[in-house]
């Protein structure tokens, strides 16, 4: 792990960690997270059973004790696949990759390049499996690929890898959209999610409520903005899946009705889509 990590992180992360059974197929852990080192946003981790038996990790926090004890009686206890969601949710793949060596790496195909400059410890090169933005196709193996939709939304400023978990109709995303406040993620710290002047503005940004207009506009104006054109082919392919929860690692799970939240706060993205923009 970087140094300028620890900023960013509990510094005992057991004891302010919630891991849950979201679904039979699906675990979770929610922990707070700090972007900057002061905005409470909150960080999650998600664990799939595969039919299998495997498991698969997406944006894995700490590797916790508690964390540990869950798996042992989760599918076969095996992490298979560790997935950093984007190029900013990497912190804990060492750590996971240390305690599974056999499990492949998903990631972006920028990810590699951007560890090492920050002093991360390296991943065998046999490991990883990395999107890259000029596949027409994306395949990890038979049995992930059977299990998921999967799309590199590389016009994301963070290189983002979106997944959806087809038999629990569950979408897996990092900073594609936020439901903040982290309510459950901050909610064993004793202090307020909402606490702190950058916080508040930031949960003003990025919420789902209502229109959720705050959040469309950011999106559109600043984290489309380098590329808008394939940013709306993605959302384009993403909205025909079929989902119905969204599982984010930034605020709270969108237990239900989450389909119609992506299109509400894409909207101007999927409009831009049929116009063929």
């Amino acid at each position: 792990m970087a140094s300028s990590a620890s900023k960013l992180i509990p510094a005992d992360p057991e004891k302010v960690m919630i891991t849950r059974r979201l679904t039979p197929s699906i675990l979770i852990s929610s922990t707070p997270f700090l972007r900057f080192g002061r905005v409470k946003i909150g960080g999650r981790g998600t664990i799939v059973k595969l039919a299998s038996g495997n498991l698969a990790v997406f944006s894995p926090v700490a590797l916790t004790d508690s964390v540990k004890k869950e798996l042992s009686t989760f599918g076969n206890g095996q992490i298979r696949y560790i997935t950093a969601l984007d190029q900013e949710h990497h912190i804990f793949i060492s750590a996971w990759h240390d305690a599974f060596p056999d499990a492949q790496v998903i990631a972006p195909e920028t990810l590699p390049d951007l560890r090492k400059k920050q002093g991360y410890a390296g991943i065998p090169e046999g490991k990883w499996t990395l999107f890259k933005k000029n596949d027409q196709a994306f395949s990890v193996s038979e049995e992930f690929d059977r299990e998921f939709d999967m799309e590199y939304v590389h016009a994301h400023a963070n290189q983002e890898l979106v997944f959806n978990h087809k038999p629990s109709r569950t979408l897996i995303e990092a900073d594609l959209i936020f439901n903040l406040p982290a309510m459950e993620q901050h909610s064993k710290t004793g202090m307020s999610p909402t606490s702190g002047i950058l916080t508040r503005l930031f949960c003003a940004l990025n919420n789902t409520q209502g229109e959720a207009i705050w959040q469309r506009r950011f999106i559109w104006y600043a984290i489309s903005a380098g590329n808008r054109t394939a940013y709306n082919q993605s959302v384009s392919k993403i909205a025909k899946w079929d989902f119905d929860r969204i599982v984010p690692c930034h605020g709270d799970v969108i237990e239900t009705g989450g389909k119609g939240i992506f299109e509400r706060v894409m909207r101007w993205h999927l409009e831009a889509s049929k116009k063929g923009q």
